[in-house]
């Protein structure tokens, strides 16, 4: 009996130091990645190297990373398919924009308006996935992917019909579905579908770097947290965790509400990126778009999602030079990928050519028989 005690608690202990591995193992590959990858483009920069088309999309390639991670707390980690994250980065973006130039009326210090902006559009974004979680996170699969998609086009619609402005006297004036009496154009911040003018951009590759950084911060430690591994349970056995006692619908809710709040915060950054935004911008194919960065990536793989993200943000400027035929060839580049990532076939011949050119095989192989020799002895010696 005492035995069987001493192995569950060793099992325990080394099951508890694996896990703590590889959450430092899947941590320092997201870190290393996002600032390497930072300095990298940076030096790239400065020599000359990136034309300026490219240097244009280094904010929004930090925006999808951000959102592809933010995204993978409820596909991957809570296991659920949400097709509504463009919803949620769309009310972080016209809200972010609001507070921006309504502090640039008495603040002048852009990295307090950025940051109190970003703030402010995660939390009315964590506000919105509140609303919108508590009735529909009973559901499941397809059911679920099809409220959250209808959710994302009523909150982009509802952009469509909101009027913001300065008066006169520099109040903040509001109107739903029709225009402002009494504000002029360069004292309008939303205009319904023209959406939000005369923003003035203070995104910069840097604030999209530690958007990265905290939004991989954040979700890394959820996910090894009590609450994440609760999470996961309930992903795995949804009758099994009830039956411990876990409230599926909280924890849910839980990972619904700070994933819309992380693509809230992304949704101001790449709001503050341009003078000029609409909300057509944040219909369907966003949601989509972001979600295939999050299936290429693998489902629940953090630093996957970050370079499937980066790639597929970059590859239509890059195919900029073959004109009409770049989309074209991009469906095709993106198609074929996923095919070799999907395939068993595939991979296991990668797998059987990574054996053999693997300079660590040696290694590994006088590794596996010196344990298995002392398993024979321990057998043995029992």
């Amino acid at each position: 009996m005492a035995e069987r005690i001493l192995k569950n608690i060793s099992s325990r202990g080394l099951k508890n130091a694996v896990k703590g591995n590889e959450y430092r193992k899947e941590a320092s590959i997201s870190y290393g990645i996002l600032i390497g990858g930072y300095i990298l483009f940076q030096i790239l920069t400065a020599a000359g190297l990136i034309g300026h088309n490219l240097q244009g999309q280094f904010v929004p390639i930090c925006v999808y990373i951000s959102l592809a991670v933010s995204l993978n707390l409820v596909v991957g980690i809570s296991g659920e398919l949400s097709l509504g994250h463009a919803g949620f980065m769309a009310v972080g973006a016209f809200s972010g924009i609001l507070m921006s130039r309504i502090l640039g009326q008495s603040m002048s210090f852009e990295p307090a308006i950025i940051i109190i902006s970003m703030l402010f559009g995660a939390l009315i974004a964590s506000i919105a996935g509140f609303i919108i979680g508590i009735p529909i996170l009973g559901l499941r699969g397809d059911y679920l992917a099809i409220v959250t998609l209808a959710f994302g086009e009523i909150i982009r619609n509802f952009m469509n019909v909101l009027y913001f402005g300065f008066d006169g006297n520099g109040r903040l004036r509001f109107a739903f579905n029709h225009t402002i009496d009494g504000v002029e154009n360069n004292d309008r911040i939303i205009t319904g579908a023209i959406g939000a003018t005369g923003t003035k951009t203070m995104a910069t590759f840097t604030w999209g770097l530690i958007l990265c950084l905290f939004t991989v911060f954040i979700v890394l430690n959820l996910k090894n947290s009590k609450q994440g591994r609760a999470i996961m349970s309930i992903r795995d056995n949804r009758i099994a965790g009830e039956s411990i006692g876990l409230d599926v619908r909280k924890y849910k809710l839980m990972a619904f509400v700070v994933s819309a709040a992380l693509a809230g915060m992304a949704g101001c950054l790449f709001g503050l990126n341009y003078s000029t935004l609409v909300p057509i911008k944040f219909n369907f194919n966003t949601s989509v778009l972001i979600l295939v960065f999050v299936v290429l990536g693998g489902v629940g793989n953090i630093w996957g999602g970050i370079i499937a993200a980066a790639l597929l943000t970059v590859l239509p400027e890059t195919f900029r030079q073959f004109a009409d035929y770049r989309m074209l060839t991009y469906a095709i580049v993106l198609i074929l990928v996923m095919i070799c990532t999907y395939n068993p076939a595939i991979k296991s011949r990668l797998s059987g050519f990574w054996a053999k050119v693997n300079p660590f095989k040696n290694k590994n192989k006088s590794g596996g028989k010196g344990k298995g020799k002392r398993k024979k002895s321990r057998k043995e010696a029992v």
